[in-house]
């Protein structure tokens, strides 16, 4: 199964002003379009092009490091493009939702801060994650493509820390970025069906 560029599920203009058009611009059709390219001529040389995202990524991790920072990438994009939207963010969640970040996480103010404060403390290029981990949600970190999925977790809703996901708008004040990625662009409703899924 071929990795594919997917389309914005937005026009550029969408998530400005706290994500620029030409921040989408760099981000998905240079920096997403080259994970997708090299992931391909990688996956095929390795024998992996008729597997899933999911499968190249946890079967490479460890064993085929170019492959791996690829093909995780390609997967941490795909999500990434489709965790936000226009007028998104903000405290309003689908109670399910809600719930289980009150009882998992000590509600959403402590859920903020730690999500902010995972992304801010990555040392270097990485992601910030929500993910569900044996039933209950968790908050963690990871450095480069790295993702939840190899270490048997579900991710639910990940924030890019890498510099070209955020230098073009907000320079070097990553904690900025990231407040204005929880209160304005978060697409809660993706988050929801992520969430459905990992706790079926």
């Amino acid at each position: 199964m071929a990795f594919e560029l997917p389309e914005l599920p937005y026009d550029y203009e969408a998530l400005s002003p706290y994500m620029s058009k030409e921040t989408l611009e760099f981000h998905h059709d240079k920096h997403h379009k080259a994970y997708v390219d090299t992931g391909n001529k990688l996956a095929a040389e390795a024998g992996m092009a008729d597997l899933s995202v999911e499968e190249v990524v946890k079967k490479s991790y460890g064993t085929h490091q170019t492959l791996f920072n690829n093909a995780a990438q390609h997967y941490n994009h795909i999500h990434f493009w489709k965790w936000m939207k226009k007028g998104g963010g903000g405290t309003s969640l689908p109670g399910k939702l809600q719930a289980a970040i009150d009882s998992d996480l000590g509600g959403y103010d402590k859920f903020k801060a730690d999500l902010i404060a995972a992304g801010t403390t990555q040392f270097g290029s990485g992601w910030a994650w929500l993910s569900v981990k044996d039933g209950k949600l968790a908050i963690s970190k990871t450095p480069n493509g790295e993702n939840p999925l190899v270490h048997g977790a579900e991710p639910i809703l990940g924030v890019d820390v890498w510099e070209h996901s955020y230098y073009i708008d907000y320079r070097n004040a990553r904690p900025k970025y990231l407040e204005a990625f929880v209160d304005n662009l978060i697409n809660w409703d993706y988050v929801l069906e992520r969430y459905e899924a990992a706790t079926k």
